[in-house]
């Protein structure tokens, strides 16, 4: 992510033996040949033609040759225009070289939430803490159509309005009157991909304080690295994400982004499973719309049966 070879005319079997910085010296036996008395200005004339044709092949500048190349020879690129160039996923290449822009949150609900798992996400706190965490589980809901979405039958609130935004939105909403969740519009009005889960891999030790800071009950016990992200609403914790990130653009907000994550041939399998908390929803209580990382600790709920029917697949 060569310059070519001059573009000038090769020179004939006269013009190949002359010196490119100086004329000829005059041989004696040129006076003595036939036409003698014409002869010192016919010499005058193709020695001040040859030493023409040499100042002029002289003054000729790669620069110029790679500006006129060879019909024999490929034009290249100057070598400063070469090496390699951002993906059209990417944006902000100053300031986050691996953030993924619009282009990868425009896809439908289904193959984005397939595509989250294993990006990085990255929340920058007022202080200038980035904490880190690697996706492993995430629901999507399809719109109008999907009984269990919060935009079902099309319908339209000041609180789902970021379903119907440009994807990469963010639509956060709280529960029990006081947990986040928070959800990433994709290709479609009204379907979103819920964020359940996340590997955390910096900043770990902020999370925890995040996390205890919110906690109900005893703080006794100190929580586990597997405990900081493995839910919907303890990774808003984690991250400090509330309800000011409505309707936010991911591919530019400055608090926070998405980074991809290299996992190489590694990759875990993934498993779709039933959506977790779905209720009064139908047939689409049991639709295989969770997808996480088979083996993953940092997963939220294992579904056994679901991972056994990935297996045999």
């Amino acid at each position: 992510m060569g310059t070519p070879e001059s573009a000038a005319a090769p020179a004939g079997p006269d013009e190949a033996s002359i010196s490119r910085t100086s004329p000829p010296p005059m041989s004696p036996q040129v006076t003595g040949c036939r036409g003698a008395g014409h002869g010192p200005k016919r010499l005058s004339r193709r020695m001040g033609q040859k030493k023409r044709i040499a100042e002029k092949e002289l003054q000729q500048s790669p620069l110029d040759t790679a500006q006129s190349p060879s019909p024999k020879e490929p034009h290249l690129r100057p070598a400063s225009s070469l090496g390699p160039q951002c993906s059209i996923y990417f944006s902000s290449p100053k300031s986050h070289p691996a953030r993924l822009g619009t282009e990868f949150f425009d896809q439908p609900a289904i193959p984005l939430a397939r595509a989250f798992l294993g990006q990085v996400l990255v929340r920058r706190l007022a202080d200038g803490t980035e904490l880190r965490g690697r996706i492993v589980e995430t629901e999507a809901y399809l719109g109008p159509e999907d009984e269990a979405a919060h935009s079902r039958g099309g319908r339209q609130t000041t609180r789902n309005r970021g379903m119907f935004m440009k994807p990469g939105t963010l639509y956060v909403y709280i529960i029990y009157g006081m947990y986040f969740c928070m959800n990433v519009s994709s290709q479609g009005d009204g379907a979103c991909v819920l964020l359940r889960a996340l590997e955390p891999l910096g900043g770990l030790e902020t999370m925890r304080q995040l996390r205890n800071n919110l906690r109900k009950g005893t703080l006794s016990r100190t929580l586990k690295d597997r405990e900081l992200c493995n839910g919907p609403s303890k990774l808003c914790q984690a991250l400090a994400i509330d309800k000011s990130f409505d309707q936010r653009d991911l591919a530019q907000d400055e608090a926070m982004w998405l980074e991809y994550g290299l996992l190489g041939p590694s990759r875990p399998a993934v498993v779709a499973a039933a959506r977790v908390g779905i209720g009064n929803a139908g047939e689409w209580t049991q639709k295989p719309l969770r997808f996480y990382f088979q083996g993953s600790p940092w997963v939220s709920v294992v579904d056994k049966a679901a991972e056994q029917k990935n297996t045999q697949t």
